[in-house]
């Protein structure tokens, strides 16, 4: 007994070694790797700061206008003329002119309009901010589901290496016992057969391992073939409150109902825009100008100095009232689609609600069930370990039939696959739940 013991723990060790020849990849690594390299987490974070930078007072309409204009004119005329006058206009005159203005515009009332606008454009940039959060969730849940699933994968592969170990063990021992005579041909076949059967499902599982590792490279947006070391222990964080504490959290924090809160935010400034246009709009306009000519003559006489400046300065303000009366019922239709528009992001907001109420009582349900399974396969491996060994120390005396034996081994590979298995769903459970909550880390 201590021989086998000593045995499958060398089996253990040299089945980890590999492992232990690089750092384990932790989950908080995995995932900022996998936000890292995911290009559809930086186009949705893009898109989040598009909407952020919309969501300003200028975009509103808040803020006037000032355009700025300035020229320069440069003009020159020569005059000829027969007449002998001392006054008569001949000779080059060049005119340079500088000319600038000023103009403000400024809309001091549109109906409201602005008001709503701004409550719409901050709702869409919370809508964005919270699009792109649901985006990262789902991508770190995948990232995690393959990482969990190989962390499953890489112990079952233990599981098979154990039994293959205990097979090969079987094997010599009726090997050496029909050598001397103490052992039928069929206990030697059948000890064979299970050999064969278990290492057979050792491939297998190698195989299952090498896919799940290629799973989650995908999943880190990196290459398949990348050699990569997980953890191999899979912890299972207690929920450590109710369900309606759960639920509570998950109004305040689940991206879907936060997302359809925003959209149906933004539908009822849209239904503000809409009615502005039944009331008049105010206009401030102001201006200044400035402009500078000056003319410059080649041949002077007493009407004709040498050269002469002229300068002037105007300012105008004006305030003006707009309203439109009537353009064909085009902003009645306006108004009642924005209307309809925002009861049906009520109805969506209110359907996502009960979705996310009859989801997150599913969850909590199945993760309650499956801790319960957990603890009843743990009981199953320690009752299916303990009857292999006493079938092992029978064997050793001869007291136990192959098929007797083998039995008590396939109930050891199925209750430690069960565990395994159990502790794995229990795990993706308990993190589908705290993606509905909002309590996922994405940084």
């Amino acid at each position: 007994m201590k021989n086998n013991t000593f045995v499958r723990t060398i089996a253990i060790l040299l089945f980890a070694l590999p492992a232990l020849a690089q750092q384990a990849l932790s989950i908080e690594d995995a995932i900022r790797l996998g936000l890292q390299n995911n290009y559809s987490i930086r186009i949705a974070r893009a898109n989040a700061d598009i909407a952020r930078n919309n969501a300003g007072n200028g975009t509103a309409g808040f803020l006037p206008t000032l355009n700025a204009t300035g020229s320069v004119a440069l003009a020159t005329s020569d005059q000829e003329s027969s007449s002998s006058s001392p006054v008569a206009g001949v000779g080059k005159t060049d005119t340079e002119t500088l000319n600038g203005q000023i103009a403000l515009s400024w809309t001091v009332f549109d109906g409201f309009r602005m008001f709503a606008a701004n409550s719409q454009f901050r709702a869409l940039a919370n809508l964005g901010e919270t699009s792109a959060r649901a985006q990262i969730e789902g991508t770190v849940v995948g990232i995690l589901t393959a990482y969990f699933n190989l962390v499953q994968q890489q112990q079952l592969l233990q599981v098979q290496q154990q039994a293959l170990e205990v097979s090969r063990q079987r094997l010599e021992k009726e090997t050496v016992r029909r050598e001397v005579g103490g052992s039928s041909s069929t206990d030697l076949l059948n000890a064979q057969v299970s050999f064969n059967s278990d290492r057979s499902n050792f491939i297998n599982q190698e195989l299952a391992v090498l896919t799940a590792r290629q799973n989650l490279n995908l999943q880190l947006a990196q290459d398949p073939a990348t050699e990569i070391t997980v953890s191999d222990e899979m912890i299972i964080p207690d929920l450590g409150m109710n369900f309606d504490a759960l639920f509570e959290l998950a109004e305040q924090r689940n991206s879907a109902l936060l997302a359809a809160d925003y959209s149906r935010r933004a539908a009822a400034a849209g239904v503000g825009t809409a009615n502005s246009a039944f009331l008049p709009r105010v206009n401030l306009n102001a201006s200044y100008g400035y402009t500078d000519r000056t003319t410059k003559n080649e041949v002077t006489n007493q009407f004709r100095p040498p050269e002469t400046n002229t300068t002037s300065k105007d300012g105008a303000v004006s305030l003006g009232l707009s309203w439109n009366l009537f353009n064909g019922f085009r902003d009645n239709i306006t108004r009642q689609n924005a209307k309809i528009e925002e009861k049906i992001s009520r109805l969506q907001l209110e359907n996502t609600r009960i979705q996310l109420n009859g989801s997150l009582r599913e969850k909590y349900e199945t993760f309650r069930k499956q801790m319960e399974l957990l603890a009843l396969e743990q009981e199953n491996v320690q009752a299916a370990r303990q009857n292999l060994q006493l079938q092992q120390e029978r064997l050793q005396l001869g007291s136990v039939s192959s098929l007797e034996f083998r039995d008590a081994q396939i109930n050891l590979i199925r209750a430690e696959t069960a565990l395994i298995t159990a502790r794995f769903r229990a795990r993706i459970t308990r993190l589908e739940i705290d993606q509905l909550t909002g309590q996922l880390s994405i940084e």
